[in-house]
């Protein structure tokens, strides 16, 4: 399996090397040369195996000869072991024909940690084999940074930098970045939205001289491997829905698009996806693009559901890449006119492909308010924003007799404020981490200059 860049200019790698390399040198972003196929037998397979054993068989053909059978397996069974419920992404019923993922059973309770724990495990085997020592930098605008500095805190031949939105994320998801007392990790709040924090990320990588110097390595959503883990889970629940002998469709909150292109992943391996929903809060970009063919950055504008307030979705390129017939020609046009112009126009051809994938809608913050206080009232069962957001689109777009199911991407109680604004509950959090409140906070606040970020940067490293 060789991995090539979405803007066709870098060089072709294995799965090691682009999971190590993250963003290629040419701007552009890893993706498979093909997509393996799991046939209607080895689907219909995975029914009632444990989740471990599913993410091995859906991700193997995935890994070539990078990873031994048993290094792999053993990787994916240190990722998942400190999950808070034995099925690691259990399903609950909404309604008829409407079904809840809940991804927020890891150890940062969102649904990064399925990724990050993975690659956490991954970069440390392989780093162990070579005795090479890197840099990660991740930018977050709350989720990621947690999950990442969680995965790799205390490592030996890692440095963790982090960078989120000073102000823009929530006190738990600040919290979980700036409370880990290992050396080897350091959040660093930016004066900027997320979009900024992306922006000097993705500026570094192209800083060849200082990517180099430092071994820089990205586990941002733009890593393939991040990605890949998230195939997994569309596979375990809609096997347990029937598949393959029935459809299902997704709706999925999202903005930087690596959760719901994972989906269109797993619709090429063979799963039989009928809709794949996005789900979007003010910060519409992406519903407004599937509407209109136009992707058009129009600011962002805070909101209760932060992981979403996002216009530069970085993993919809890849979408592009497929939807223009992997022309990385085209597709390095279309971000060149975005750095540019603000935005593009997506072709007649491409947006058809787009589309026939790919539907959308988009929720107000009253409204996610009242999806919040209904769902508690109607089943129970409390949402954090996030997953609130996609609960009121999915509704509008379940088409029975598919059945739909909505990921859940992150714990209430990563967002009590807005939890309790809506229910007049505060939801808490898990016993292991009732102390989260009273632990020392230890960051560092930096302006939104790329310069100052990467001289801190070199200067925290160890020599």
């Amino acid at each position: 399996m060789q991995y090539v860049s979405t803007r066709g200019a870098a060089p072709v790698l294995n799965f090691e090397e682009a999971m190590l390399s993250g963003l290629a040198r040419d701007g552009g972003l890893y993706v498979p040369d093909g997509v393996p196929q799991l046939g209607t037998g080895e689907i219909a397979g995975l029914a009632g195996l444990p989740y471990e054993e599913v993410a091995y068989r859906v991700m193997r053909p995935f890994v070539g000869d990078s990873f031994s059978d048993a290094e792999f397996r053993a990787c994916i069974d240190r990722a998942y072991a400190g999950f808070g419920h034995d099925a690691r992404a259990p399903l609950v019923q909404l309604a008829p024909g409407h079904f809840l993922l809940e991804l927020f059973h890891g150890p940062t309770l969102a649904f990064k940690d399925f990724a990050m724990q993975l690659i956490g495990q991954l970069f440390q085997t392989a780093l162990a084999r070579s005795g090479q020592r890197v840099t990660i930098v991740g930018a977050t605008s709350g989720d990621t940074g947690s999950a990442a500095i969680e995965a790799f805190r205390g490592l030996e031949n890692v440095d963790v930098f982090i960078l989120y939105p000073h102000g823009r994320v929530s006190e738990v998801q600040r919290r979980q970045m700036t409370t880990p007392v290992e050396e080897n990790v350091h959040a660093l709040a930016v004066d900027g939205d997320f979009d900024d924090c992306q922006a000097a990320l993705k500026a570094m990588f192209n800083d060849f001289g200082f990517r180099d110097r430092v071994g820089l390595a990205g586990v941002n959503s733009i890593n393939w491997a991040r990605v890949l883990a998230q195939v997994v889970y569309y596979f375990s629940s809609a096997v347990e829905l029937g598949a393959p002998g029935r459809s299902v469709s997704f709706t999925v909150p999202t903005g930087n698009f690596g959760d719901i292109y994972a989906g269109s992943i797993a619709r090429a391996m063979g799963l039989a996806i009928d809709r794949l929903v996005i789900a979007t809060n003010q910060n519409d970009i992406l519903h407004r693009t599937i509407l209109t063919g136009r992707h058009e950055k129009e600011g962002v504008t805070p909101s209760i559901s932060p992981s979403m307030d996002i216009q530069v979705s970085s993993n919809f390129e890849r979408a592009l890449f497929d939807a223009y017939g992997r022309d990385g020609n085209a597709v390095a046009q279309l971000m060149s006119e975005l750095m540019e112009n603000g935005g593009f126009g997506v072709s007649q051809g491409a947006m058809e492909a787009l589309r026939e994938i790919y539907a959308s809608g988009r929720v107000s913050e009253d409204e996610t308010r009242a999806t919040i206080r209904e769902m508690s009232v109607r089943t129970g069962e409390v949402l954090c924003p996030h997953s609130a957001v996609g609960v009121r689109v999915a509704e509008a777009h379940i088409a029975r007799p598919v059945p739909m199911i909505t990921l859940a991407t992150a714990h209430p109680a990563k967002f009590p404020d807005a939890v309790e604004d809506a229910t007049g509950i505060r939801p808490p959090l898990p016993n292991r981490m009732s102390d989260l409140y009273d632990r020392s906070e230890r960051l560092t606040r930096v302006a939104n200059d790329l310069a100052a970020i990467e001289a801190l940067i070199e200067e925290r490293r160890p020599t």
